[in-house]
């Protein structure tokens, strides 16, 4: 019917700044040039010419749940957790609870995580 493909993902946040370099430092996206030229939006590649932007604004009656997350793929798992440690990112498996992580029956891990604004991120070894 359609021939639809995903573009990007708009977040809105409470400190530009602060999230931008949580998503370059943690999460090691490249940050794209922003077409818009609004100083209070910014653009991150999440690979294949697929989009995150960051919108500064008022976040508040945003309620965010582990439900409704970003996925994210990597192969070198335990390296990403140290890393996460590293930055003092507490893991969460996929009921959110604290300190550990998820294995799925297929053998794929997973570790859950928030942003500065409590959105959830999803890394997995998939």
């Amino acid at each position: 019917m359609f021939d639809l493909s995903f573009d990007h993902y708009t977040i809105k946040v409470h400190d530009l700044e602060r999230s931008a370099a949580f998503y370059k430092e943690i999460l090691g996206f490249s940050e794209l040039e922003n077409r818009t030229q609004k100083e209070h939006i910014r653009w991150f590649s999440l690979g294949d010419g697929r989009e995150l932007h960051l919108v500064e604004g008022d976040t508040d009656g945003i309620i965010t749940t582990i439900g409704v997350h970003l996925a994210m793929k990597l192969k070198d798992f335990d390296d990403f957790l140290a890393h996460l440690k590293k930055h003092e990112i507490i893991p969460h498996n996929s009921k959110g609870h604290t300190g550990s992580i998820t294995t799925r029956a297929d053998g794929v891990q997973q570790v859950y995580f928030t942003d500065p604004d409590g959105y959830w991120i999803e890394v997995n070894n998939a």
